[in-house]
């Protein structure tokens, strides 16, 4: 089962770091940054940690694992994080290499309900959890301690 994970990256001015996903054959869509954690990866932490350099040239601070889903060949980890810079211009990710992929742009979105209602952010479940809870997303539980145990 392949995992991935992603990440809720939140600005200092309570925003949420996206990826407007532009591909020539479909409607425009945003998903978090991250993907595929890798065999060289000391944690899953660590994948997330090293796909936020790759594809922002930024550096978070995580904070917990908020939401996870499990699918029937892959499974991916939302983890709440900050971040207090980043440059696009900067970014080392395979996929900015292959124009086929389609065009990755990065995009602040207000932590708001109408922020987050204002894209199509991708999964369906982590927009619906992060318009349920703008800023209180702090608050929610960290997974990490039931999910780690649980999912060996």
């Amino acid at each position: 089962m392949k995992t991935r994970v992603r990440g809720v990256l939140v600005t200092p001015d309570n925003g949420v770091l996206t990826i407007k996903r532009v591909r020539p054959t479909m409607a425009p869509y945003w998903v978090l940054p991250g993907g595929g954690v890798e065999d060289s990866d000391a944690s899953l932490e660590e994948a997330l940690l090293r796909e936020v350099r790759e594809e922002l040239a930024g550096e978070a601070r995580i904070h917990s694992l908020i939401h996870v889903l499990v699918g029937a060949e892959e499974r991916q980890l939302f983890f709440l994080a900050t971040i207090e810079s980043w440059d696009p211009a900067k970014r080392t990710g395979p996929e900015f290499a292959d124009p086929a992929r389609g065009e990755y742009h990065v995009q602040e979105v207000p932590l708001t309900a109408a922020g987050i209602a204002s894209i199509d952010l991708k999964p369906e479940q982590v927009a619906e959890l992060l318009a349920d809870h703008g800023p209180g997303v702090f608050e929610l539980t960290d997974l990490r301690p039931e999910w780690f145990v649980t999912a060996s």
